[in-house]
């Protein structure tokens, strides 16, 4: 866009504000691998392939990942997804998946009750259960077992939802999806200009290693995207940040804002009563 254009300022805010930040849209079709079917059977999804061992599938969906540069301001994923098979008999199984969380830096607990309590009055249009079920799972999900702590302070996470109907999810996961901008363009404002030290950007870089090692070693949607033959590795890896540090046996002062966060990813909270 030229100067003038309003998308040029736009634009120039987001190259401040956001070190990598992505959006992912993909259409898929193919023949389901063996390891994606075995992986899906054993979520308790009965697949009968044909004689020759297809299964024919599509997938699409969108997806999000924002690394922004301000330790103060948080990451954010989030991923809708439509999921269909065609069984060797012709009978078509489908469902939908997706979810919308945060990672912070730094624990502000203001910051997190607007985040759910967005996502809770989306789920809540639909039905009051959501919310709590899919908060739940959103905790388990993005759990770093080998570290006994979550990704982030979570969201909502639900995958293989396929009742009542087709029309009543895709309106849920629709409501779902407006409630991204709500829930995350406020915070990025409230904190884009905060002042940070290199403390805290070590900091940043420290909790980015975190976020690769789930995304790497537990994450369902990278598993598939790299079991699924001819796909694009860059847009499957596109959710890792541009940069990330390790550090040996790194733990942080007690009583310090870093372990702060780390009490709360070790020990969910209920963030919206």
């Amino acid at each position: 866009p030229s100067l003038g254009d309003p998308a040029a300022g736009c634009w120039r805010w987001q190259a401040e504000v956001f070190e990598k930040a992505g959006v992912n849209v993909s259409v898929v079709f193919g023949q389901l691998s063996e390891e994606a079917a075995r992986q899906m059977r054993s979520r308790g999804k009965s697949l009968k392939a044909s004689a020759d061992g297809k299964l024919p599938f599509c997938a699409m969906g969108v997806s999000s990942v924002i690394h922004p540069k301000n330790p103060h301001v948080p990451t954010m994923h989030f991923n809708y997804r439509y999921f269909e098979i065609e069984e060797a008999d012709g009978t078509k199984q489908w469902w939908f998946g997706g979810g919308t969380d945060l990672t912070p830096t730094y624990l502000n607990e203001e910051d997190a009750v607007h985040f759910h309590k967005t996502l809770k009055e989306a789920c809540d249009k639909h039905d009051p259960k959501l919310y709590p079920k899919y908060k739940k799972w959103c905790d388990d999900y993005f759990f770093i077992k080998h570290r006994g702590e979550r990704r982030g302070i979570g969201g909502i996470f639900f995958d293989d939802v396929d009742s009542p109907s087709k029309e009543e999810v895709f309106q849920f996961v629709q409501s779902c999806a407006k409630a991204i901008v709500p829930c995350y363009i406020p915070i990025v404002k409230k904190h884009c200009h905060d002042s940070f030290t290199p403390e805290e950007k070590q900091w940043q870089q420290l909790r980015r290693g975190r976020y690769v090692e789930f995304n790497l070693i537990y994450d369902r949607g990278t598993k598939f995207g790299l079991l699924t033959p001819g796909s694009r590795i860059e847009s499957i890896l596109m959710s890792l940040p541009l940069t990330a540090r390790w550090e040996y046996m790194h733990t942080p002062p007690e009583s310090s804002r870093e372990a702060e966060i780390l009490e709360v990813l070790r020990n969910p909270k209920d963030w919206v009563h």
